[in-house]
């Protein structure tokens, strides 16, 4: 899928519309008290602003002219506490909306977070993972200066333009039109750029997703570019992604820096047509028009572009958002596919009979992997699955835990259809151990108790010694307290693959799944851990992938399947004696250790 790669742009499902602001409002709205207050303050603080230029008008018309010393003295004296009081306003509102702000962002990261846990595997298959993580963190992150500070800031000095405005209008109108005049102009200017722009910033998003699935990819494939000395060849492919990334940034960025001085531009027309304008005027001695009142306006003129400055760049900032609001409400929107449905039930009890009955299945239309598969498990048994990679064989251990929906056709538990009980119900009465054992960073302990949370220290020590993990363990430095690095690099991976099987063996699933999980082992551990298996294979239904088959000689059967089709099944001798698939299968591997 074009998705699945690095180096390919992602497209979106659905455009941006006016819903996705609106509910980037529900987000907003359980913080609207503190919102409300802290817009109160900045309006507090905004009108207290609008009286200084007032308080110089009075003193250069009236107090300087008449030489009143006292009233300039506490004229000057009340403004700096006015000042005082702006300056407490602003800090108060810088660390409630920091607060909010970043209530906000948890909530949202949570909710993408939460969101993912029940993506199925299918979300997982058709994506690089970083270009999952840029949207959970980075893109997140990115409307964190729009709501801390865009929204309120917009909403204040909204309050200031009107302020500012009816103040100038109050003082001489027909200056105030002159600095209106350029509003138009700006206007103009906004919505001739306003698509490119946001244009520009969905593809900078996508250089960005881009680039972060590229390390993400890099760091997990570390130990293999290292060992084909492929890091000149990677740093190439990561200087070219950045440069894509760094080109696109600064178009977009462009289009944001043209509002800035057009701004500035107008302001400063504006502020020299009022000056030309009131010096006539003034000389001319229109009424309602002195030295007062032009230093005054001039002073307003400052005070109505900085809002107006402040205005624009919550557009620059909403549009920039908005190429993110996109992608992240596009993973909440995600539809989970393998859910619950309606009405359905907990599992009872599990006892372990599974049956297939004519299953079809396919990741994409149009590629079948399993073909009206029909096979039954009794209670108790042991299934070994067998075959030629990309047979179908971790295929039907997925649908049995429920990780895809099927195509056509039901699996059952007990009798019970399996799409009809709650997802959780099902697998957590289940055990599923993979190739690739993973470990979590932490203690081995907590390691081992992950699959029973509720377990002493004891029970997670016996269940190591059974499946022989207790002697390695022992002899680490902190032994069962020993830490271990993400995906447990700091142990072999037939050390980690027997902790794996010390987890699931506490978790006592009455199915157990083990995909190739005795792959890394060495013979003479696997020796070890034979009478450790019969302990965890005792009393639950289980099944087996395997290439080694010398580890399934003892299955109650075994199920060979190619091209999605069960071949043969039966046990190790009946099989040998029909000679057909196993059998030859069984031979060659036979063959190549002799050879050995």
């Amino acid at each position: 899928m074009a998705r699945n790669k690095y180096d390919i742009d992602e497209t979106l499902d659905t455009e941006f519309n006016i819903s996705h602001l609106k509910r980037l409002g529900t987000y907003i709205k359980p913080h609207r008290k503190g919102i409300l207050f802290t817009i109160l303050l900045m309006t507090i603080s905004s009108a207290l602003g609008m009286l200084e230029p007032i308080m110089m008008k009075e003193i250069m018309d009236k107090h300087i002219p008449n030489g009143n010393i006292t009233s300039i003295v506490t004229l000057s004296i009340l403004m700096l506490v006015i000042f005082l009081i702006i300056a407490v306003i602003i800090r108060k509102r810088i660390s409630l909306m920091a607060k909010i702000g970043q209530d906000i962002i948890h909530t949202i990261r949570s909710d993408i977070f939460k969101h993912l846990q029940e993506l199925p595997f299918s979300y997982y298959d058709d994506r690089p993972h970083g270009k999952i993580q840029v949207r959970v963190v980075n893109y997140v992150n990115s409307l964190s200066d729009l709501l801390s500070n865009g929204i309120v800031n917009t909403i204040t000095e909204l309050f200031s333009l009107i302020f500012i405005v009816v103040f100038m209008l109050a003082l001489n109108f027909r200056l105030a039109i002159v600095c209106l005049l350029g509003l138009p102009l700006l206007m103009i200017l906004i919505f001739t750029i306003k698509k490119k722009q946001r244009t520009a910033w969905q593809i900078s998003s996508n250089k960005s997703s881009n680039l972060n699935a590229y390390i993400a990819e890099s760091i997990n494939g570390i130990r293999v570019t290292q060992s084909f000395t492929r890091e000149k060849e990677n740093t190439g492919i990561f200087n070219r992604l950045c440069k894509e990334y760094a080109d696109s940034w600064m178009n977009a960025v462009k289009y944001n820096f043209l509002l800035w001085p057009a701004i500035n531009n107008i302001s400063t027309w504006t502020s020299v047509a009022i000056y030309v304008l009131g010096v006539a005027w003034i000389s001319d001695n229109v009424e309602g028009i002195t030295v007062g009142v032009l230093i005054a306006m001039t002073s307003y003129i400052g005070r109505f572009w900085a809002p107006v400055n402040t205005l624009a760049s919550f557009y620059n900032s909403l549009l920039t958002a908005v190429s993110y609001l996109e992608r992240i409400f596009e993973t909440i929107d995600e539809p989970v596919t393998v859910k619950d449905i309606e009405g359905a039930v907990d599992m009872p009890q599990i006892q372990g009979e599974v049956e297939f009955k004519d299953v079809n299945f396919s990741y994409e239309n149009g590629v079948q992997i399993l073909n009206n598969v029909n096979f039954k498990a009794n209670v108790g048994d042991s299934i070994a699955i067998v075959g030629p990679t990309g047979a179908g064989k971790t295929t039907i251990i997925n649908l049995i835990s429920r990780f895809y929906n099927l195509d056509s056709g039901l699996i059952t538990i007990d009798g019970i259809d399996i799409s009809k009980v709650t997802i959780k119900s099902l697998r957590k009465q289940m055990g599923v151990m993979l190739q690739d054992s993973f470990t979590f960073s932490g203690t081995i302990m907590d390691n081992i108790r992950y699959g029973n949370m509720e377990a002493t220290d004891e029970q997670v020590i016996k269940a190591a010694k059974i499946v022989r993990a207790h002697d390695f363990i022992e002899e680490l430095e902190r032994g069962y307290k020993t830490e271990v690095n993400e995906r447990g690099t700091r142990l072999s991976v037939g050390q980690r693959q027997l902790i794996s099987f010390a987890r699931a063996l506490l978790a006592d699933p009455k199915i157990l799944i083990l995909d190739e999980a005795t792959s890394s082992i060495d013979t003479e551990t696997e020796v070890l851990l034979q009478e450790g298996l019969s302990h965890l294979l005792a009393n639950r239904t289980s099944f087996i992938i395997a290439h080694r088959l010398s580890t399934i000689k003892n299955s109650t059967a075994i199920m060979y399947i190619d091209k999605g089709v069960i071949q043969e099944m039966g046990s190790h001798d009946e099989l040998i004696k029909l000679r057909g698939k196993y059998y030859e299968l069984y031979m060659s591997q036979y063959k190549f250790l002799e050879e050995k």
